[in-house]
């Protein structure tokens, strides 16, 4: 069993033990490592965080997979990773794949990559075990903003979770669309900028996948992942589904490099954002809800999953 850490008081006389753990979370855009301190009442707090973006997503988008290059590329960064963690005094480490564990040709070539370059258990995430760490996640650094019935959107490269439930009780519906913004951009938005006929050919997707969904309408609804950074940045929060479409009326008609700049992004993000504003304006819509950013997602999620056995045990 891990040592036990004391953390802050919990109430008069009360300390409440805290473990350290680290997850790496190997995505369509980028690989991040997150070590945290996680206590037994649901509190993250981050003792380290670091990213590369390696760009999987586009990848597999182009080529149907990933060539043995990436591959290795994306072992060495998560074995850095590892170690990392390790001199961080990390009691328990995982590594989490998202979309690019469930979408392409032999994936498991990547998982057995990534196990021997990090020596600890790798898993690749279902949409729907993705999604609900995203929820759990995302509540852990809400504070008190989540109560009642509260709604997370996850809207990755390569899927878009979204996930409803009490903030007392955890996720109780939960749905995945097949299209994140690389892989829609991939689809429909090729051109820099894409022409007019394929962003209305977007829209039309999304929209098509999300009539799909009938989510329960939830008191507050928070958005998390790189698209919505973004539309933060751009818009402010929250944003709300008109706020998304007039930007994507603005960004739609610049280059990448001009939206990088206005956005605030990485010229690679920049590339799928209309894609990513796309999927939340239409989730913001199908919830009929205003989206506030998240400040916590899959890894924060992965993080108490990791740590909670153990610290329920010694509580």
């Amino acid at each position: 069993m891990g040592r036990r850490r004391p953390s802050e008081p919990s109430g008069p006389g009360v300390t409440m033990a805290s473990m350290r753990v680290a997850v790496i979370d190997v995505g369509s855009n980028t690989a991040r490592l997150l070590v945290a301190d996680v206590t037994a009442g649901g509190r993250v707090s981050a003792v380290l965080e670091r990213r590369e973006r390696l760009g999987l997503g586009a990848e597999i988008a182009e080529s149907g997979g990933l060539c043995a290059r990436t591959v290795d590329t994306v072992a060495r960064v998560a074995g850095r990773y590892a170690g990392l963690a390790r001199s961080q005094g990390a009691e328990r480490t995982r590594a989490i794949v998202t979309a690019p564990g469930r979408q392409g040709r032999s994936p498991g070539a990547l998982v057995r990559s990534l196990a021997g370059a990090t020596g600890v258990a790798v898993s690749v995430l279902s949409a729907e075990e993705e999604g609900r760490l995203s929820y759990d996640g995302a509540l852990a650094r809400a504070g008190r903003l989540a109560v009642g019935r509260v709604a997370v959107v996850d809207v990755g490269g390569g899927s878009t979770e979204i996930v409803v439930g009490d903030a007392g009780r955890g996720p109780a519906w939960v749905a995945s669309i097949d299209l994140g913004s690389i892989r829609l951009t991939s689809r429909f938005l090729r051109g820099d900028p894409p022409r007019a006929g394929r962003l209305r050919k977007a829209h039309d997707a999304v929209r098509s996948e999300m009539a799909r969904l009938a989510p329960p309408r939830p008191d507050i609804a928070f958005a998390t992942g790189g698209s919505a950074r973004a539309a933060a940045r751009l818009v402010g929060e929250p944003f709300t589904s008109a706020d998304l479409e007039r930007a994507i009326e603005a960004l739609s008609a610049r280059p990448s490099g001009k939206v990088a700049r206005s956005a605030g992004v990485h010229p690679v993000r920049a590339a799928s954002l209309l894609g990513g504003l796309l999927l939340l304006a239409e989730a913001a819509r199908a919830l009929d809800r205003p989206l506030v950013l998240a400040r916590g997602g899959v890894r924060e999620g992965a993080a108490l999953a990791l740590a909670r056995t153990e610290l329920t045990a010694a509580a």
